[in-house]
């Protein structure tokens, strides 16, 4: 995390008052106030969820920042962000786990607001930890706390999947959103690609274009900008998934000792970082048919 100043806006920034609490919460610079008490994070109620502490854990052991396609994925929504989102503006990155995502957007945007949410709140424990300086908010996307149109973006990368309504959370977001405001959302491709690191992950579907489109559209979102990550090694990454399918009928803890290997495997792949590094690249001019995720940006008309 970048550490530093938080932004003149996180002070007047109308954060929603908490559960139980008399007074709306006040940004001090390292944390919250709430009626006279100091809190590290803005926590409010959350219902179940595809994700967990636990699986935060794996995936940052596993990953890391430097997974080749993380990367990638990072790469591309600073990308969208430099299009639709103005620099002094107010962003909520949704889903913010470890906080990469967080690091590249405040690197990229120093005179923005950038909040950091997420459903669970081990890795919010540990960004504090780190980084007091870092707003950040516990919340369930599919009832958000935050004021209509208070928000310029929304990055929820590998989030949607994760949430039994999607459509309900699809609809916060744009609820949340200013007109001409704009979610830069990345998914994991392919309907029948679903295998054991899906079901490892708490992956309630992959998603096809079409399914994708309708949901967005159906909010009232126009859908830009649509292409797709992993294009290069799409082929044996299908194969693999289909492959991988025969393990679904083993026990959980089997199932997360795979995945947890999928991802170390994956990360240690000179050719898969060479390969990223090129379609990456190239991804500012071209857009991709097909690939290993889902990405697109949606705006708010």
């Amino acid at each position: 995390m970048n550490g530093g100043a938080t932004p003149k806006r996180a002070f007047e920034f109308p954060w929603p008052r908490l559960p139980g609490a008399v007074h709306a919460p006040r940004w001090t610079g390292a944390g919250f106030e709430v009626d006279g008490r100091a809190v590290p994070w803005l926590s409010y109620l959350v219902e179940s969820s595809g994700w967990s502490d636990e699986l935060t854990a794996m995936h940052e052991a596993e990953a890391g920042d430097d997974h080749p396609i993380d990367v990638a994925s990072r790469e591309r929504a600073l990308r969208e962000l430099r299009h639709h989102f103005r620099a002094d503006g107010v962003l909520v990155d949704v889903g913010c786990s470890s906080g990469w995502m967080l690091r590249d957007a405040r690197a990229g945007f120093p005179h923005a607001l950038v909040i950091g949410s997420d459903y669970v709140g081990g890795p919010l424990r540990r960004i504090t930890m780190v980084d007091p300086s870092q707003p950040l908010v516990q919340f369930d996307l599919t009832n958000a706390p935050l004021e209509d149109g208070c928000l310029d973006a929304i990055v929820a990368l590998n989030v949607l999947e994760h949430i039994e309504d999607d459509a309900r959370a699809v609809r916060e977001m744009y609820r949340m959103l200013k007109p001409g405001g704009a979610a830069v959302i990345e998914l994991p491709y392919g309907p029948r690609l679903y295998d054991v690191y899906d079901k490892a992950l708490m992956h309630y579907r992959r998603y096809s274009r079409k399914q994708a489109t309708a949901i967005f559209e159906r909010a009232g979102f126009r859908v830009e900008r649509m292409t797709h990550i992993g294009f290069f090694i799409y082929p044996p990454f299908v194969a693999m998934k289909l492959r991988n399918r025969r393990y679904l009928r083993k026990s959980a803890d089997e199932q997360k000792a795979i995945a947890a290997a999928l991802i170390r495997r994956t990360k240690a792949s000179r050719t898969m970082g060479l390969l990223m590094g090129v379609e990456t690249k190239l991804g500012a001019y071209v857009r991709y048919p097909v690939g290993v995720r889902l990405a697109f940006t949606a705006v708010k008309s």
